[in-house]
């Protein structure tokens, strides 16, 4: 049980981790492609210069390797946290057993309201109804 809340800790840097290297990476693109002249953004794809030339010139490399994981990954954590939400707030089922006296005594009373509340004739209202 220790192996496997260790196993969920190390995933979860991981997952933190890749997230922001690829938002980094997002980044830094939209700092250095979007915004430009054409003629700018050609002399940017000429240097070349690292990471970031290199992909702005070879946008099919950026899209399969980072945009498309980036997507994946952030709608598997979205999945994720809708299964964790859904297991952590699922209510037991409460038994009148496990109801302490006082608690009894309450909800007896509630009920005896509930039961003892004048119901209204239904039929007068859809009478009521065909008048107008």
């Amino acid at each position: 049980m220790k192996n496997k809340k260790v196993l969920w800790i190390v995933l979860g840097a991981v997952d933190v981790a890749v997230v922001l290297f690829l938002f980094v990476i997002h980044i830094l693109m939209l700092v250095n492609v979007v915004g430009k002249t054409p003629e700018a953004l050609q002399e940017f794809i000429r240097e070349g210069n690292g990471l970031i030339g290199f992909l702005a010139g070879h946008l099919w490399v950026y899209g399969i390797f980072f945009v498309i994981p980036l997507f994946v990954i952030l709608i598997a954590n979205i999945v994720w946290l809708v299964f964790y939400v859904r297991k952590t707030v699922q209510s037991e089922k409460v038994t009148v057993k496990d109801l302490s006296a006082e608690e009894k005594e309450a909800l007896k009373a509630e009920l005896l309201k509930d039961l003892n509340k004048p119901e209204e004739p239904k039929e007068e209202k859809v009478e009521a109804k065909e008048e107008k």
